[in-house]
């Protein structure tokens, strides 16, 4: 049900994903300094980078999704990053268990490939304009549902029950139980959603007639970290680590 041509690479998503690998290793960078160098940067507690943080998920997870019917083999590359999912809650739970990642973005990656696979025949059949609708507004509802409410942001519209709030699957599919503490926390809803509206967006674009020409141009240097993404991912904190001991002279994290 895949469609398109799922043979080939477009330049211009490589070189998106990149730009946004990019981004994050910057944010990282900033993040990194202010608690694991207990550095002092009051305005990265500002709203304004919080957007930013939150415009690089929200672009990272669509993009993620529109891509996903181009890809071959989604239950190895699920079972991949799954597996850098895992390597990154080990070395988090060792090494700075302050800051450890459960339920960070690649499981929520590997989560949305293989829910796609078994989805897929049945998600075709909906109309990709009413796909985009749906999902846009499911991701708008289900936003704030890791903090107990129904909304988006500032605005909550309806109190979730708190029995629904009960341990790590819960906690996995977006009901979030007392206590959890992820430095890097993405929960089923409400970011499926957001991959489905990426997903659907793809789909539009084949009911158009595939996707333009612009398509295949991209920059040869984002490109390369596109198409390294998973590996980029596993690597950009410890090498961050590297260079800020390097440069300030880190604690020691044993």
């Amino acid at each position: 049900m895949r469609g398109l041509n799922n043979e080939k690479r477009y330049a211009l998503l490589d070189s998106l994903r990149g730009l946004l690998l990019l981004e994050m290793i910057v944010y990282h960078f900033f993040w990194d300094l202010v608690y694991l160098f207990e550095q002092d940067l009051p305005w990265f507690h500002s709203s304004l980078c919080y957007w930013w943080q939150q415009s690089i998920c929200w672009r990272f997870i669509f993009l993620s999704g529109f891509c996903w019917p181009l890809g071959k083999r989604a239950v190895r590359r699920a079972v991949q990053v799954f597996g850098g999912s895992v390597l990154v809650m080990v070395i988090t739970h060792i090494f700075v268990p302050d800051q450890a990642v459960t339920f960070g973005v690649l499981f929520f990656l590997g989560s949305g490939m293989l829910l796609l696979e078994m989805l897929d025949r049945w998600l075709y059949r909906l109309a990709p304009v009413w796909g985009i609708t749906v999902s846009g507004m499911l991701f708008f509802l289900t936003r704030n549902i890791n903090d107990g409410s129904l909304g988006f942001e500032d605005w909550n519209f309806f109190k979730i029950p708190e029995q629904l709030y009960l341990n790590k699957f819960t906690t996995y599919v977006g009901f979030t139980e007392a206590g959890f503490f992820s430095s890097d926390y993405f929960s089923l809803m409400p970011w499926f959603f957001l991959y489905l509206a990426g997903y659907y967006c793809l789909r539009f674009c084949e009911a158009l007639g595939g996707l333009p020409q612009i398509f295949d141009y991209g920059s040869g240097c984002l490109s390369f970290f596109g198409r390294r993404s998973l590996l980029v991912y596993l690597l950009h904190q410890p090498l961050l680590y590297l260079l800020l001991t390097s440069i300030l002279g880190g604690k020691v994290l044993l």
